[in-house]
């Protein structure tokens, strides 16, 4: 089971977390994307809980109320402030400078690969879903084909002005409709709807993308165990990316596809997904 905490970090920096298991276990911290919230680990959480982790599952920089500052600055939501909280909840937790097992979705996965890289030795294991390394992800975008810069095409739409408009409108039509085609649950949808339907937090979730831009920095070979988990049916990142990945990781790596299972895995496969990372994070103990 999990239940909801604060954790503050700062003032002005206080965010609502999924969290689960013994306060003295070893740690996972589950970082959620777009466009979803920290209830897509809900299972995870309850898995790792059970198997004797402590999991997190923060909502993130711009979703919790009480860690939102300012859009109007758009370096308030540049990546490195994300890497920063989820260093800084890792320590708020009670972990100090202690190791821990990293897990990330989409936006949550680019975080990871990024901490992966600044913080290789705080990390036992690096599980990552949907979103590539950074790099393959780069190449897959440049390649003639024009495959991966069709399925990030959104990824330009939202640094419009009214992005925020056009994505609640009509009630959200456009998230729901792109949650069921990968489908993702009813009871999830509404779940995650609670956090981000509303302008000023899918404004915050958007200034993640306008604080970066179109152009994703590159990153160094990953020397962390990782497990990348892609599902072969999502629309955001294709099989040249994904299978890519292999080569900007300097470590154990294993890479799990999904068949049929689209960009939201954890919320539509949850039970796969919980015995891969289980088998993952019990290989690589902290």
């Amino acid at each position: 089971m999990s239940q909801l905490e604060k954790i503050t970090i700062a003032p002005h920096l206080s965010f609502d977390a999924l969290v689960g298991g013994q306060r003295a276990a070893p740690l996972v911290l589950l970082v959620h994307g777009f466009a979803e919230s920290m209830n897509c680990w809900r299972a995870q959480v309850a898995a790792l809980a059970g198997a004797g982790y402590r999991a997190v599952a923060p909502s993130q920089r711009g979703y919790s109320p009480g860690a939102r500052p300012a859009v109007s600055d758009t370096s308030n939501y540049q990546i490195e402030r994300m890497m920063d909280d989820a260093m800084a909840i890792v320590a708020a937790s009670g972990y100090g400078e202690a190791r821990f097992h990293l897990v990330g979705h989409d936006w949550g996965g680019s975080i990871a690969w990024a901490l992966a890289d600044r913080h290789p030795q705080r990390l036992a294991s690096l599980a990552v879903l949907s979103r590539p390394h950074p790099n393959a992800f780069n190449r897959a975008l440049q390649m003639p084909d024009g495959d991966q810069a069709h399925r990030s095409r959104h990824h330009k739409a939202f640094l419009e002005p009214d992005a925020a408009d056009v994505v609640l409108a009509e009630n959200a039509k456009w998230l729901r409709e792109r949650w069921a085609a990968a489908g993702v649950p009813a009871a999830a949808m509404e779940e995650h709807l609670s956090v981000i339907g509303n302008k000023e937090t899918m404004e915050a979730a958007l200034a993640w993308y306008r604080a970066r831009g179109a152009i994703r920095s590159p990153l160094g070979p990953i020397r962390v165990p990782t497990l990348y988990i892609w599902g072969d049916a999502d629309d955001t990142v294709g099989r040249a990316a994904a299978e890519g990945t292999e080569d900007f990781v300097a470590a154990p790596y294993r890479f799990e596809v999904l068949p049929g299972v689209g960009h939201f895995a954890a919320d539509q496969a949850p039970d796969h997904v919980n015995d891969l990372l289980l088998h993952h994070i019990v290989t690589y103990p902290v």
